[in-house]
């Protein structure tokens, strides 16, 4: 049985915003005035479905637009897409960002996840909630992580409404040669599901080829840190919004020669190709082509790179064995979608440096035979999104995108496809059914991505981090690359610090550095009570376990993990029971639902955690008894790696902490 949306209609400007994206509607069929010819037969079903993968971007252009969700415009969508309703609502309701309920166009993220909560963003939120009433228009919403943690407490506004200038595709590419102020923190940001701009049919025979839809403009503002005026004012009165910070900020070491990843933030303009250029930029690409592709996968396969999104599967590995499938065409997927509480470093690196991420993607493309890439952007990352957008135009423009990238006769383009507030996106397959159209849950595998991933196809898939790592590999060499770090975990890692430090922001440290080194970086306080390794997924240490060596196995022999690079520090002034409550609940709320263990052990974890909040030792031991099994439970049973991981920081505390004791 379907959905039946009765006699809702979608208003114009709802309209207006679909057929920005998809084109004007070619018949009755698809939501034209009727006409003769539609009373005869029914035509464009199959053109139509084959567009399933612009579910999801058409969703975004009405909430750009309108704010929320109606019947009337998913009723609309699914007639242009050829989807059942019951699967476009499934979708819809799936992500966070969404709303199918009406809402006031202007909505408040504020952010009460790990490193918010214990800078207060509880009182910050109460005290939001009592000055912005349903007279005030704008609703305010308790948010996830907003990556925003050096930061905390963050807040985010989001404003929908009509677009108020021109699209990037009715816009004249800019100059190549760009002298680009700070841009403000409230500013319309160029919003297009597949990054449309001239000329910018995708090569091969992949999705989305010839397809560049014009998408509506949004307009945000980033306060953080945030306090009740500051937010109040953001929300209400946008164009006094005080100015983001430029990325450096989230740097302490900006400007030192001996970094590897981050040397161009804060020395180069991220808006500059050609400023991009002078520093480096396109020498990794050039001497890829002059390898080859199999040389280059050698080389990243000789370097020792794993990935850097916590899985640490050899990417040399991943991107042979998508090479060597005779199925085509290939896809690249670059993961930016960096949901764990306590990560930024993906965001840094796409607002400071967003050329090295597309140099990047072409180089992994190229090496594993694929001539279109898609870019997952998180929803919450509006300044990235800007500066990727203008990255990957301008590229186009000078011939680094596009049917014959400088001049080697390879074709290769990249997609923008913004995700809308589901954590569990971040992992691969769920990415996939999220790219088409489908609800973010995960897959079961085999067959394994490299084998059908991306609409049934070979698909390579890294993060932004790992891709970013290839470009040092090819410049230094691979010899030289592994000279550093261990020789089991190579090369430099970032890691992401916030809570209770001096310095919070983005490190970056050889593979084998102690995590009392980098919390020395940092500023770490002498009341420090415990360090969060790896986020929501990871696990609690002791502040005697500070020589830990910040490696993949050193992390694994000392019982807790690295995941990707997450480190959290708190002081006795934060309460460990509440940072508990707030992972079950993170978990609960994040769970697809796909799989029992998950739905229903999420759900138990955090209702024992609420039963002992003040409760400790015998009062507490059936609980934590009932926690062990339920944990157990998820971390074998389990689908994907949020439910296999959901009890690991829980338990971490009880062991470790002696939370509870």
């Amino acid at each position: 049985m379907d959905l039946r949306f009765g006699d809702s209609k979608p208003t114009d400007e709802e309209r207006a915003a679909v057929d920005a994206l998809l084109g004007p509607p070619e018949s009755s069929w698809e939501g034209a005035d009727r006409s003769d010819a539609d009373l005869r037969w029914a035509r464009g079903g199959r053109e139509a479905r084959d567009r399933r993968d612009q579910l999801l971007p058409a969703l975004h252009a009405l909430n750009d637009r309108v704010g929320w969700i109606s019947e009337g415009a998913l009723d609309y969508v699914c007639r242009r897409l050829t989807v059942p309703p019951a699967e476009a609502y499934g979708v819809a309701t799936f992500y966070a960002m969404f709303s199918v309920r009406p809402r006031p166009a202007t909505v408040l993220h504020v952010c009460t996840d790990l490193a918010c909560t214990a800078a207060g963003a509880s009182e910050l939120c109460a005290a939001v909630e009592a000055r912005l009433g349903p007279e005030s228009g704008v609703k305010v919403e308790r948010s996830p992580c907003l990556g925003l943690c050096e930061r905390a407490p963050a807040t985010l506004v989001i404003r929908a409404g009509t677009p108020a200038r021109p699209t990037q595709e009715d816009t004249p590419a800019r100059p190549t040669q760009e002298d680009t102020p700070a841009r403000p923190a409230f500013e319309d940001e160029a919003v297009q599901a597949e990054s449309g701009g001239p000329g910018a049919a995708a090569p091969g025979d992949g999705k989305g080829k010839g397809r560049r839809g014009r998408n509506t403009l949004h307009a945000t503002a980033v306060c953080a840190p945030s306090t009740p005026d500051a937010a109040v004012q953001a929300a209400t009165t946008p164009e006094t919004a005080p100015t983001e910070p430029a990325p450096e900020s989230a740097v302490p070491q900006s400007g030192d020669p001996t970094l590897t990843l981050l040397h161009r933030i804060g020395t180069t303009d991220p808006t500059s190709l050609d400023d991009y250029r002078a520093h480096g930029g396109y020498t990794a690409l050039r001497r890829a082509f002059a390898l080859g592709p199999a040389a280059v996968i050698r080389e990243v396969t000789d370097a020792g790179l794993v990935g850097r999104g916590g899985a640490a599967f050899p990417t040399g590995r991943k991107w042979q064995a998508t090479a060597a499938q005779p199925d085509h065409p290939h896809y690249l997927v670059c993961n930016a979608d960096e949901s764990e509480p306590g990560t930024f470093k993906d965001r840094v690196l796409m607002e400071g440096d967003p050329y090295a991420l597309v140099e990047a993607m072409t180089i992994a493309a190229y090496a594993t035979g694929a001539h279109q890439g898609y870019l997952y952007l998180r929803g919450e990352y509006p300044r990235a999104l800007a500066r990727l957008t203008h990255a990957i135009e301008q590229a186009r423009t000078r011939g680094l995108l596009g049917d014959d990238v400088l001049g080697q006769g390879y074709a290769f383009d990249i997609e923008i496809r913004r995700g809308a507030g589901a954590y569990i996106c971040g992992e691969e397959t769920a990415l996939f059914n999220s790219i088409e159209g489908h609800r973010g849950e995960p897959r079961s595998k085999p067959p394994f991505p490299v084998e059908k991933g991306l609409f049934g196809k070979p698909t390579v898939e890294n993060n932004v981090e790992t891709l970013v790592n290839v470009l040092p590999i090819l410049t230094q060499g691979a010899q030289a690359y592994a000279a550093i770090g261990t020789p089991a975990s190579t090369g430099p890692k970032l890691f992401c610090v916030s809570g209770t430090v001096a310095r919070p922001g983005v490190y970056e440290l050889p593979f084998g550095a102690t995590l009392g080194e980098l919390l020395t970086l940092a500023g770490v306080r002498d009341n420090l009570r415990a360090v969060l390794l790896g986020g929501a997924a990871g696990g609690f240490v002791r502040p005697d376990e500070l020589d830990i060596p910040l490696t993949f196995e050193g992390t694994r022999e000392a019982g807790t993990t690295l995941g990707s690079g997450v480190v959290m520090a708190f002081d006795d002034t934060v309460p460990l029971p509440r940072l508990l409550l707030r992972i079950a609940e993170f978990f609960r709320d994040e769970s697809c639902g796909q799989c029992v263990p998950c739905r229903v052990g999420t759900v138990r974890q955090e209702e024992a955690l609420h039963r002992i909040a003040d409760r400790t030792g015998a009062a507490a031991a059936d609980d934590i008894a009932l926690l062990r099994e339920v944990g157990r439970a998820m971390r074998d049973a389990s689908i994907c790696g949020l439910g296999q991981t959901a009890w690991n920081a829980v338990e971490s505390a009880i062991d470790r902490l002696g939370a509870y004791e």
